[in-house]
């Protein structure tokens, strides 16, 4: 017979791992205090398009298109109308350039469609969008429009597991493991600190453990020191 007793409830981060995990973050903070996004943008609209041109591209190479793309194509409205044979030619050194250009031009047409030209605000909204995913949306609400939301990309999802923020794989389970551990005003810092980190110290396949001010914090990173008698 089977049992009628509810499943147990998954319980929330303790006080005490809420606290290392603030004071952790707060230290990486002190190595990037001026982290934020580094994709050059006037508007929404320009930093959705650049966050979707940046997927498996870096934001250097994304930076020096984006002035020739948006100057060709300043508005949505100017985009959803765009021949797709010239939009790829601005944006082939992104790489995967068909299936962006796609992205960009569909994505735009439901701004103009849908929501009157306009970006908008809400992440449910956002993620209607062709091409837009919760990590592009929560870029977008986090940095164009001061909101709050916490950025999961393979930098995030690899150190905020090296941390113990989470055990999780999928990305929308690690945003929500962060979510329940940091104050929502530190959701957006997060994203922006930790891929800092990510880039210049927490390299996936050279970490530089004895210059990282949490590596006393992190499993990984202790156990580097030790093998090093650091």
């Amino acid at each position: 017979m089977a049992s009628s007793r509810p499943a147990p409830k998954k319980r929330g981060p303790s006080a005490v791992k809420r606290q290392d995990a603030t004071d952790t973050l707060t230290l990486l903070r002190t190595s990037y205090p001026d982290a934020e996004c580094a994709l050059h943008h006037r508007n929404a609209w320009e930093l959705l398009a650049a966050t979707i041109l940046s997927a498996q591209c870096t934001d250097v190479r994304v930076n020096l298109v984006t002035p020739a793309l948006f100057a060709a194509y300043p508005t949505a409205h100017a985009m959803a109308e765009a021949s797709p044979d010239d939009v790829e030619r601005l944006v082939q050194s992104t790489g995967f350039f068909r299936q962006k250009t796609k992205s960009l031009i569909a994505m735009s047409q439901d701004i103009v469609s849908r929501f009157n030209g306009e970006v908008p605000q809400a992440l449910e909204d956002l993620v209607t969008l062709r091409g837009v995913g919760r990590k592009t949306a929560n870029v977008v609400i986090g940095v164009a429009f001061g909101g709050d939301g916490i950025t999961v990309d393979t930098h995030v999802k690899r150190i905020t597991k090296l941390l113990g923020w989470t055990r999780e794989t999928d990305p929308v389970k690690i945003e929500r493991d962060l979510m329940a551990l940091f104050p929502r005003e530190a959701w957006t810092p997060l994203g922006h600190t930790v891929i800092l980190h990510g880039r210049s110290i927490c390299i996936a396949r050279r970490p530089k453990c004895l210059e990282c001010i949490v590596a006393a914090r992190c499993p990984a990173g202790r156990k580097r020191l030790a093998a090093t008698g650091a």
